[in-house]
């Protein structure tokens, strides 16, 4: 399944990503904002890369004009109550693409194309001092539902969270 903006291309990881995907994992703080240690290595970023592989929930972002992975953008299933009609979204994106407008524009995409496929509940979170990922989450029409915590093993360290929901239009 592949999804086209102006900008983007939201599509299947491929095997050639890896270099792309090790670019944007490995700069400290962009992992970090989204719960996981930026990659130390090119074999882990190649061990991510091999699951994403095999995981149709997680698509790369590609710059159209470039034609360079960017980031990626997952539709995970509900990891509380395992609704079929609810997913989880998670987003990280290069920081020399960050506030460009690029990451607005796959959520966009991702919340038109989801629907369609019979999901009608949304869920984003974000770390409550990641002012970025709350503007554009916020921009995108996602509504506060509350605050909780998330617990990463990755980084040791559990982070105070905005928790948000976006009613899909039937």
């Amino acid at each position: 399944m592949e999804l086209e903006t102006r900008r983007l291309l939201l599509r299947p990881f491929r095997a050639a990503d890896l270099r792309d995907l090790h670019e944007y994992s490995s700069q400290p703080g962009v992992g970090e904002m989204a719960g996981w240690r930026h990659h130390g290595s090119v074999d882990e970023s190649r061990r991510v890369l091999e699951r994403y592989l095999r995981n149709p929930d997680i698509f790369a972002v590609e710059h159209r004009e470039s034609g360079k992975v960017i980031g990626h953008i997952a539709a995970h299933p509900d990891s509380e109550n395992g609704r079929a009609d609810t997913r989880e979204l998670g987003f990280v994106l290069h920081r020399d693409y960050q506030r460009r407008g690029l990451m607005a524009e796959a959520v966009g995409k991702l919340l038109e194309y989801l629907p369609t496929r019979g999901v009608r509940h949304i869920y984003a979170c974000c770390f409550q001092e990641n002012e970025p990922s709350r503007r554009l989450i916020e921009k995108c029409g996602f509504v506060l539902e509350g605050e909780g915590t998330y617990d990463s093993k990755s980084l040791d360290r559990t982070f105070p969270s905005y928790e948000y929901v976006y009613e899909a239009r039937t």
